[in-house]
């Protein structure tokens, strides 16, 4: 067996025991987390059932400065998806925000928002501005919309 074969062998077995590691890992912190993660999307529907969006993105904020953290941003992130679902509208909450395709603005948007509340540091803030992009990029849900237009 000629010797770049061998090594093509070695490195391909070694990609394929990381992205294994990566995915097995990733299935066991699921697994530890996922009854909290289904929790924090209950609360965000919860809060959101009597907010606006700027509320759930204040709220979120606010719960993610008290335990910052890689765990926190996912937990945050999905409690700001089902509260910006489920909250009212905000006159002008999407009036800036670019559009998630847009890597450059999305990034500067992303940076700009983190100084804003004092995350310009923080290496997982930028995550924390996603559920807002993609919540102004598809809109308000039809439920949410219905239910807004018979709550006023």
């Amino acid at each position: 067996m000629p010797r770049w074969l061998k090594i093509l062998l070695i490195v391909a077995i070694v990609v394929v025991v990381l992205v294994l590691g990566v995915v097995g890992t990733g299935v066991v912190w699921w697994m530890k987390n996922k009854d909290a993660l289904i929790a924090r999307a209950k609360e965000g529907k919860e809060f959101g059932g009597h907010s606006d969006n700027q509320a759930c993105v204040d709220e979120a904020l606010n719960r993610y400065k008290k335990e910052p953290g890689f765990g926190s941003a996912m937990s945050t992130n999905i409690f700001l998806r089902g509260c910006l679902e489920a909250s009212k509208p905000t006159d002008g909450f999407c009036e800036s925000v670019p559009k998630t395709t847009e890597f450059m603005k999305s990034a500067e948007w992303q940076r700009e928002q983190c100084r804003g509340v004092d995350l310009a540091k923080d290496s997982y803030c930028r995550q924390l501005f996603q559920p807002v992009q993609q919540f102004c990029e598809k809109g308000p849900s039809r439920s949410s919309s219905e239910r807004n237009a018979n709550n006023q």
